[in-house]
């Protein structure tokens, strides 16, 4: 398929064109990407995605157009040509508003957006129109060297499995991949009544407990014996893929009882995979109140202008703080060529040891909450410890010192012992029969200075004042339910070209209603 470009067609009537120019107000977001969407997206953008023979696509400037509506909107693919198809703001917007019927600029097929985003994705550069929303607000001096960071919950496009259902699904899924011969090796060790074709639960009396229990010891016993057969093949990416699959629901929720059976385990274990339609949604928390299961939506705003810079999606059980680094990547000396000194801000999430430090190793001063200290029952708190990290040593609130006891990835342990059993503050202290023990973490000097810096009236008004502004980012991108608070497609790589082409459309909305126009010699603010 050969790139598509759109045709000036001066002869045809403007009468669409008119009305829209004389009733959208100035800064609507169909108004700015009329005028600009031949700078913003010119074919030069999109011509690597194409051959140099075959049949013309549709003008990927239109597209373009498109994709950015449908995700402001929140629409399906469907809704999304419909749409394109009968709203003249949306035709407009790619500049073809008086497109008549039959004409290739006047609709086309949902496919054509699932074929452009499946392109984009396999390319050097599947994020270019959100690449290309930041570059120009660093080009007409909208982003500063300030950063708001944050996070939202992205739940799945899928359902969450259960574990009999995913040890079931796993061998069918191991089956279906395996060629013939391989597969008949497999299914010839299985020894469950089970031909493993049906989709679904398998049969079994769910209101008896040992049967229940006797289901979910054949299964895995199944899985051992299909991880059996494939010992000494060579597997093909596909095989060898579903054969770890298996052998990760396998392992995540079982445990072998002491009889030697197999059963599921109580609890949640760390990251664990929810769903074999997606395996690498996982289980979350925004809050300890709130769970979710999907994938985080991490981004990085300016608080100034309120422009995203940088957008990232993760697996929901992933710490903001770990995100951090990749979403400030164009302040770090060296890569963005940064010459102010640049201030990241934060809630506690990121007010983690080994955040901080990165922090002040590349020169970013922290404006982040750090967590306070707390203690059941309104007990003496960590911070009512003196620690002295020089000499190693803890003092407690009735001055008994004690030394720390190193461990081995830094840090330690203070062991109070058989001085808590004479102390009279022992009731405000702790309730252990062992005495009170102090964790130092082995970054405890960042966290101690953050702690201190934090109480500061000066800093905490700077923070007030600046960090609520992400949280309103972040509404304007999860205002939608589909396609926004819940994810419309399945898999990492997909939900985070999805996110980042919310974010660029968000920020072109951004632009739009900030004034920005192009002129002869370049881009330029013009407020209304």
């Amino acid at each position: 398929m050969t790139l598509g470009r759109q045709l000036r067609r001066p002869e045809l009537p403007t009468t669409g064109g008119r009305w829209c120019e004389a009733a959208l107000p100035e800064g609507s977001v169909y108004r700015f990407l009329a005028s600009e969407r031949t700078r913003l997206f010119p074919p030069e953008l999109f011509a690597d995605l194409f051959e140099q023979t075959g049949r013309r696509s549709v003008p990927p400037s239109i597209l373009a157009v498109a994709m950015v509506l449908q995700r402001l909107e929140g629409l399906s693919d469907r809704e999304a040509a419909d749409r394109f198809a009968f709203d003249v703001r949306w035709r407009y917007a790619a500049g073809v508003a008086d497109a008549v019927a039959g004409e290739e600029t006047a609709s086309f097929a949902h496919t054509v957006l699932v074929d452009l985003r499946a392109r984009l994705r396999r390319s050097a550069d599947p994020d270019r129109i959100f690449r290309v929303t930041c570059q120009l607000a660093r080009q007409v001096g909208l982003v500063g060297v300030r950063r708001v960071l944050d996070s939202a919950p992205l739940e799945d496009a899928v359902t969450t499995q259960d574990t009999v259902t995913m040890l079931r699904g796993a061998i069918r899924g191991l089956l279906r991949a395996c060629p013939s011969e391989l597969a008949a090796k497999v299914r010839g060790l299985l020894q469950r009544e089970d031909d493993y074709r049906a989709p679904g639960k398998p049969a079994c009396d769910w209101t008896d407990r040992q049967a229940r229990e006797a289901l979910v010891d054949e299964l895995v016993r199944d899985a051992y014996r299909a991880h059996y057969a494939l010992r000494g093949e060579r597997l093909d990416p596909r095989v060898a893929e579903a054969a770890a699959l298996l052998a990760t629901v396998t392992g995540q929720d079982i445990e072998e009882t002491p009889d030697g059976r197999f059963r599921v385990f109580e609890g949640t274990a760390p990251d664990r995979v929810i769903s074999l339609v997606d395996p690498e949604a996982r289980h979350g928390h925004k809050t300890a109140a709130h769970g979710f299961d999907g994938y985080k939506a991490h981004v990085a705003v300016d608080p100034d202008a309120e422009v995203v810079t940088a957008a990232e999606v993760s697996p929901a059980a992933t710490g903001d703080a770990a995100v951090a680094p990749g979403l400030l990547g164009d302040l770090v000396v060296g890569e963005g060529g940064q010459v102010a000194q640049a201030v990241v801000y934060g809630d506690s999430a990121y007010g983690t040891g080994a955040n901080l430090a990165w922090l002040e190793e590349h020169g970013l001063t922290p404006m982040v909450k750090t967590q306070v200290p707390t203690a059941l029952g309104g007990r003496f708190a960590k911070d009512q410890f003196r620690l002295d990290l020089e000499a190693g040593t803890v003092t407690c609130p009735a001055r008994v010192t004690v030394a720390i006891r190193p461990a081995r990835r830094g840090g330690g342990r203070a062991r109070f012992g058989l001085a808590c059993s004479v102390c009279p503050l022992r009731q405000a202290c702790t309730t252990s029969v062992g005495g009170r023990v102090v964790a130092v973490h082995p970054r405890e000097a960042e966290l101690a200075t953050a702690r201190a810096r934090q109480r500061d009236p000066a800093w905490l008004a700077d923070y007030r004042a600046t960090r609520p502004k992400v949280e309103r980012k972040l509404a304007h991108l999860l205002r939608r339910r589909h396609g926004g608070r819940r994810a419309r497609v399945r898999g990492l790589v997909r939900v985070a070209q999805d996110f980042k082409l919310l974010a660029a459309a968000v920020n072109l909305a951004r632009f739009a209603a900030l004034g920005l126009r192009s002129t002869s010699t370049g881009w330029q603010l013009q407020p209304a």
